[in-house]
């Protein structure tokens, strides 16, 4: 593992990334940064010791578009659609009143 950053270190990345940390924040990822960029430097050699031949992925599985296409069908009549509902009044949903008589 390599040597802890610097809270000076520390406090640059945060700045760049536009977060702000406490200084317990600080000190803790001193010494955790390290350890997390090792890894993704351990990922890295993985990635480049596969070759040309393996083709990166984003995902393990294969996806595909399941969007159907958008095509205009007829819908409900106004009938058909207040058929269902509690209440009608002049062709339309009649609900229950939320607001006083000052709307």
């Amino acid at each position: 593992m390599s040597s802890p950053l610097s809270r000076e270190d520390v406090a640059h990345l945060a700045s760049l990334a536009r977060i702000s940390l406490s200084d317990a924040e600080l000190d803790r990822l001193g010494a955790e940064l390290p350890a997390i960029l090792d890894h993704v430097a351990a990922v890295q050699g993985v990635v480049e010791s596969a070759g040309a031949d393996v083709t990166p992925m984003s995902h393990p599985v294969p996806i595909t578009n399941v969007f159907r296409a958008d095509v205009p069908t007829p819908g409900l009549s106004r009938d058909d659609a207040l058929a269902g509902a509690p209440a009608a009044e002049e062709d339309r949903f009649l609900v229950p009143k939320i607001l006083g008589e000052e709307a």
